[in-house]
Protein backbone atom coordinates (compact mmCIF):
# COMPACT_ATOMS: atom_id res chain seq x y z
CA UNK A 1 0.00 0.00 0.00
CA UNK A 2 1.31 3.20 -0.88
CA UNK A 3 2.21 5.96 2.15
CA UNK A 4 0.13 8.43 -0.16
CA UNK A 5 -2.85 8.61 -1.90
CA UNK A 6 -2.52 7.57 -5.57
CA UNK A 7 -4.72 8.71 -8.34
CA UNK A 8 -4.98 7.65 -11.58
CA UNK A 9 -6.03 9.76 -15.23
CA UNK A 10 -5.34 9.87 -18.86
CA UNK A 11 -2.07 12.19 -19.03
CA UNK A 12 -3.14 15.38 -20.47
CA UNK A 13 -1.67 18.60 -21.85
CA UNK A 14 -1.95 20.02 -18.67
CA UNK A 15 0.35 17.79 -17.00
CA UNK A 16 3.39 18.23 -19.55
CA UNK A 17 4.75 21.57 -17.37
CA UNK A 18 4.92 19.10 -14.07
CA UNK A 19 7.25 16.42 -15.86
CA UNK A 20 9.41 18.73 -17.67
CA UNK A 21 12.16 18.88 -14.87
CA UNK A 22 12.28 15.42 -14.23
CA UNK A 23 15.22 14.02 -15.90
CA UNK A 24 18.75 15.76 -14.41
CA UNK A 25 20.75 14.32 -17.67
CA UNK A 26 21.16 12.91 -20.56
CA UNK A 27 21.13 9.55 -19.12
CA UNK A 28 18.27 9.95 -17.12
CA UNK A 29 16.25 10.87 -20.40
CA UNK A 30 16.87 7.75 -22.42
CA UNK A 31 16.19 5.87 -19.55
CA UNK A 32 12.91 6.79 -19.65
CA UNK A 33 12.03 7.46 -23.00
CA UNK A 34 14.72 5.61 -24.95
CA UNK A 35 17.64 6.53 -27.40
CA UNK A 36 15.35 8.67 -29.20
CA UNK A 37 15.17 11.72 -27.16
CA UNK A 38 17.26 14.13 -26.28
CA UNK A 39 18.11 16.72 -23.47
CA UNK A 40 16.55 17.83 -21.49
CA UNK A 41 13.44 16.70 -22.07
CA UNK A 42 11.17 19.49 -24.47
CA UNK A 43 7.44 20.44 -24.36
CA UNK A 44 7.16 19.16 -28.03
CA UNK A 45 8.68 15.73 -26.73
CA UNK A 46 5.58 15.21 -25.41
CA UNK A 47 3.29 16.96 -27.74
CA UNK A 48 4.09 14.25 -30.28
CA UNK A 49 3.56 11.41 -27.88
CA UNK A 50 -0.09 13.02 -26.74
CA UNK A 51 -0.90 13.48 -30.73
CA UNK A 52 -0.06 9.32 -30.69
CA UNK A 53 -3.18 9.27 -28.40
CA UNK A 54 -5.50 11.66 -30.25
CA UNK A 55 -6.30 9.00 -33.36
CA UNK A 56 -9.46 6.68 -33.33
CA UNK A 57 -7.46 3.88 -32.94
CA UNK A 58 -4.52 5.32 -30.85
CA UNK A 59 -1.34 4.33 -31.00
CA UNK A 60 -0.78 4.69 -27.29
CA UNK A 61 -2.26 5.45 -24.22
CA UNK A 62 -0.82 7.90 -21.60
CA UNK A 63 -1.31 7.65 -18.06
CA UNK A 64 -0.77 10.09 -15.16
CA UNK A 65 -0.15 9.06 -11.65
CA UNK A 66 -1.31 11.63 -9.01
CA UNK A 67 -0.55 12.44 -5.62
CA UNK A 68 -2.31 15.31 -3.68
CA UNK A 69 -3.21 16.26 -6.93
CA UNK A 70 0.64 16.49 -8.13
CA UNK A 71 1.94 14.15 -10.70
CA UNK A 72 3.65 11.82 -9.41
CA UNK A 73 4.25 9.20 -12.02
CA UNK A 74 4.10 8.78 -15.78
CA UNK A 75 3.18 5.29 -18.33
CA UNK A 76 2.69 5.22 -21.52
CA UNK A 77 1.35 2.30 -23.33
CA UNK A 78 2.43 1.71 -27.20
CA UNK A 79 -0.16 0.12 -29.05
CA UNK A 80 -0.11 -2.82 -31.63
CA UNK A 81 -3.76 -3.14 -32.65
CA UNK A 82 -3.33 -5.93 -35.06
CA UNK A 83 -1.56 -8.17 -32.79
CA UNK A 84 -3.20 -7.51 -29.62
CA UNK A 85 -0.07 -6.29 -27.84
CA UNK A 86 0.71 -3.90 -26.02
CA UNK A 87 4.39 -2.19 -24.97
CA UNK A 88 4.88 -0.33 -21.51
CA UNK A 89 7.37 2.17 -22.04
CA UNK A 90 8.19 5.68 -20.30
CA UNK A 91 7.39 4.67 -17.06
CA UNK A 92 8.97 7.23 -14.36
CA UNK A 93 8.39 8.39 -10.75
CA UNK A 94 8.91 11.83 -9.98
CA UNK A 95 12.09 11.88 -7.75
CA UNK A 96 10.16 14.13 -5.12
CA UNK A 97 8.05 11.21 -4.07
CA UNK A 98 9.94 7.73 -5.11
CA UNK A 99 10.45 5.18 -2.33
CA UNK A 100 6.76 6.07 -0.87
CA UNK A 101 5.28 3.19 -2.23
CA UNK A 102 3.66 4.11 -5.72
CA UNK A 103 5.26 2.46 -8.16
CA UNK A 104 3.45 -0.64 -7.78
CA UNK A 105 0.02 -0.06 -7.34
CA UNK A 106 0.10 3.04 -10.55
CA UNK A 107 1.53 0.18 -12.47
CA UNK A 108 -1.24 -2.51 -11.19
CA UNK A 109 -3.79 0.04 -12.53
CA UNK A 110 -1.76 0.57 -15.66
CA UNK A 111 -2.27 -2.73 -16.55
CA UNK A 112 -5.70 -3.67 -15.08
CA UNK A 113 -6.54 -0.94 -17.84
CA UNK A 114 -4.61 -2.22 -20.32
CA UNK A 115 -6.40 -5.61 -20.02
CA UNK A 116 -9.48 -4.14 -19.36
CA UNK A 117 -9.48 -4.35 -23.10
CA UNK A 118 -10.45 -7.29 -24.97
CA UNK A 119 -8.63 -6.58 -28.00
CA UNK A 120 -5.32 -6.69 -26.04
CA UNK A 121 -3.72 -10.41 -24.81
CA UNK A 122 0.18 -9.25 -23.97
CA UNK A 123 1.89 -6.57 -22.65
CA UNK A 124 5.69 -6.65 -22.78
CA UNK A 125 8.35 -4.16 -21.77
CA UNK A 126 12.02 -3.34 -21.95
CA UNK A 127 14.13 -2.14 -19.43
CA UNK A 128 17.38 -1.65 -18.57
CA UNK A 129 19.14 -4.47 -17.02
CA UNK A 130 20.65 -1.96 -13.64
CA UNK A 131 17.62 -0.62 -12.91
CA UNK A 132 16.89 -3.18 -10.08
CA UNK A 133 14.10 -1.40 -8.74
CA UNK A 134 12.19 -1.13 -11.96
CA UNK A 135 12.91 -4.93 -12.28
CA UNK A 136 11.60 -6.14 -8.83
CA UNK A 137 8.49 -4.11 -9.45
CA UNK A 138 7.80 -5.95 -12.99
CA UNK A 139 8.32 -9.41 -11.62
CA UNK A 140 5.89 -8.05 -8.52
CA UNK A 141 3.42 -7.49 -10.79
CA UNK A 142 3.78 -10.52 -12.29
CA UNK A 143 5.97 -10.20 -15.64
CA UNK A 144 8.43 -12.40 -16.43
CA UNK A 145 11.97 -12.39 -18.50
CA UNK A 146 12.08 -12.97 -21.81
CA UNK A 147 15.44 -12.66 -22.63
CA UNK A 148 18.34 -9.89 -22.66
CA UNK A 149 19.48 -7.72 -25.92
CA UNK A 150 23.36 -7.42 -24.61
CA UNK A 151 25.14 -4.04 -25.49
CA UNK A 152 21.85 -2.23 -27.40
CA UNK A 153 21.83 0.83 -26.74
CA UNK A 154 24.78 3.68 -26.07
CA UNK A 155 24.82 6.40 -23.61
CA UNK A 156 27.96 8.59 -24.05
CA UNK A 157 30.65 6.24 -23.59
CA UNK A 158 28.60 3.81 -22.30
CA UNK A 159 26.86 0.57 -23.64
CA UNK A 160 23.48 -0.94 -21.84
CA UNK A 161 22.06 -3.91 -22.08
CA UNK A 162 17.79 -4.17 -22.18
CA UNK A 163 16.12 -7.50 -20.67
CA UNK A 164 12.85 -8.15 -22.17
CA UNK A 165 9.97 -9.11 -20.23
CA UNK A 166 6.18 -10.04 -20.67
CA UNK A 167 3.01 -10.77 -19.58
CA UNK A 168 0.47 -12.34 -20.75
CA UNK A 169 -3.49 -11.29 -20.15
CA UNK A 170 -4.07 -15.41 -18.60
CA UNK A 171 -1.10 -15.02 -16.67
CA UNK A 172 -2.57 -11.43 -15.38
CA UNK A 173 -6.22 -13.05 -14.68
CA UNK A 174 -4.34 -15.76 -12.56
CA UNK A 175 -2.82 -13.24 -10.20
CA UNK A 176 -5.98 -11.50 -9.98
CA UNK A 177 -7.95 -14.45 -8.65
Amino acid sequence: MPLIDLTVETFSRRHVPEMLDWFADVGAVVQWGGPGLSFPLKVAHLEAMLAETETAEPARWMFAGLASSKLAGHAQVALDWQNGVGRLSRVAINSQVRGRGLAKPFLREVVDRFFTNPAFERLELNVYTFNEAAIRTYHNLGFREEGVRRSSVKVGDTRWDTAIYGLLRSEWAASSD
